[in-house]
């Protein structure tokens, strides 16, 4: 049975919850940051999932697994700007740990989906 709505995904769903802390946490950035690194940071997060969503929506898997990178990409963006963000000192070590894991998993979901999809793309053929 396939899935019907992008909102049911897993990869989906643990990539926004992302987005949502990292929200929380850009908050507490120091003023002159919520605009710079708070900012690029909620953007790269953001677009996880939103690539996710605009991936499921196109006509072709081809299409889909296109997107997923977009994604990924946006992922490893994000990877980044936590490391900066904890460099910096506007996040702790612990909250930097959980953000970092959770994105490691994220990028590991991702990778299956590309990989499952790219198989029944070979299949397909």
């Amino acid at each position: 049975m396939a899935i019907e709505s992008f909102t049911k995904l897993d990869v989906w769903k643990k990539s926004h919850q992302l987005t949502l802390d990292i929200y929380k946490v850009t908050r507490n950035f120091p003023r002159d940051e919520k605009y710079r690194l708070g900012d690029q940071l909620r953007r790269s997060a953001s677009s996880i999932p939103a690539n996710i969503a605009e991936g499921k929506g196109r006509n072709t898997i081809k299409e889909y697994i296109h997107f997923l990178y977009q994604g990924r990409g946006s992922l490893e963006e994000t990877k980044y700007h936590l490391i900066l963000s904890k460099d910096l000192g506007y996040i702790d070590n612990d909250i930097f740990n959980k953000l970092a894991d959770d994105s490691n998993r994220i990028g590991r979901m991702l990778n299956g989906l590309i990989n499952s999809l790219q198989e029944k793309v070979k299949n397909d053929d």
